[in-house]
């Protein structure tokens, strides 16, 4: 039996958390698992697919959101993987060894439905791309595609000064950035040194509309709306943006609350595919089956919505289906004497 992108992909969907080749082979007849080795291996699966995936299904607005993000497939205990390097991971809160994927999803307010349109694989030694060179390379597909947004979104990582005179001044595009708490500023218009944000003082009227501040290594005549938006109770974000008529600061944080979308696809897509299960070591196999992963998050995430369920019941369902069938006709019967 010969594996298929079709094949493959309805394995991703269907196996409960095990994505290894000779996991993939027994469960079918006729199938050996160099078939599949020899699949990921030869295939040439990119990041087009995934747009054209998002075209069946993407509704569009002129009031759009795109959103960039990274995350790191974990393989700490993997030496061999050709991808893999040291990372910081927001999940793992620490540096690990993986894989990191650079996302792009769209958000549309109007409907409250976001979608997977693009990604890369951040790997430097092999390409010399950095993630805010892939960021831009996203931009502009986005651009070249014809994608309608109005605002992009991307976290204090992203927020260099190159990456959002780009967004403003090339593409004419709104942001929202929150900034690290040592970003200097400044807030006297030229009259007091710059300072860092997190020492910035705020008086009651700033608190509720923002103030306007340079942003240091920014043009001289280029200002910001600068925003102090409490998160929870032991955390504050500092967050710019481009739109100098934003006076509203509920309002910035219900755009910076827009951003998690694009951690609810991580968590999915990680919980969900087997993104981070698959142990080849060849470079080819592990980009292929990342692409892969993503395009089977696809399938489930619109299965999903169609049936009105969540990601995780949709994947859950047929498992827990089963389950039932066994506590009714189970296959082998608890016994143990003395015991109620």
């Amino acid at each position: 039996m010969k594996v298929t992108s079709a094949l493959y992909g309805q394995f991703l969907i269907n196996t409960p958390a095990n994505v290894t080749g000779t996991y993939f082979a027994d469960s079918l007849d006729g199938l050996n698992h160099n078939s599949v080795y020899r699949f990921l291996k030869n295939s040439r699966l990119t990041s087009s697919l995934v747009w054209e995936k998002a075209l069946g299904s993407i509704v569009l607005s002129k009031k759009g959101y795109l959103i960039f993000d990274d995350t790191v497939a974990d393989k700490d205990f993997s030496r061999e993987i050709e991808l893999v390097r040291h990372q910081y991971s927001g999940n793992a809160h620490d540096v690990i060894r993986g894989i990191g994927v650079v996302t792009a999803v769209y958000y549309n307010p109007e409907i409250k439905r976001f979608w997977v349109v693009d990604h890369r694989i951040f790997a430097p030694d092999q390409d010399g791309k950095s993630k805010l060179d892939h960021v831009r390379d996203m931009l502009l597909k986005a651009v070249e595609r014809n994608l309608v947004f109005s605002t992009v979104l991307m976290d204090s990582w992203y927020a260099t000064t190159e990456m959002m005179l780009f967004v403003d001044l090339t593409l004419r595009k709104t942001y929202y950035c929150p900034l690290k708490s040592n970003r200097k500023v400044d807030d006297s218009g030229g009259a007091n040194p710059y300072r860092q944000v997190g020492q910035l003082a705020w008086d009651e009227a700033e608190l509720e509309r923002g103030k306007l501040v340079k942003v240091q290594k920014f043009p001289k005549d280029y200002k910001h709306k600068l925003f102090r938006v409490p998160v929870s109770t032991n955390r504050t974000d500092f967050v710019v943006t481009n739109d100098l008529s934003q006076e509203v600061v509920d309002d910035v944080r219900k755009e910076c609350a827009i951003r998690w979308h694009i951690e609810e696809f991580h968590r999915e897509l990680k919980q969900s595919t087997g993104l981070e299960g698959y142990e080849c070591r060849i470079a080819r196999s592990q980009r292929n089956h990342i692409t892969m992963a993503i395009l089977a998050w696809c399938c489930l995430k619109e299965s999903a919505f169609n049936a009105g369920k969540t990601i995780y019941q949709q994947k859950r369902g047929p498992l827990q289906e089963f389950m039932v069938s066994q506590w009714k006709n189970p296959a082998t019967v608890f016994c143990a004497s003395g015991l109620e």
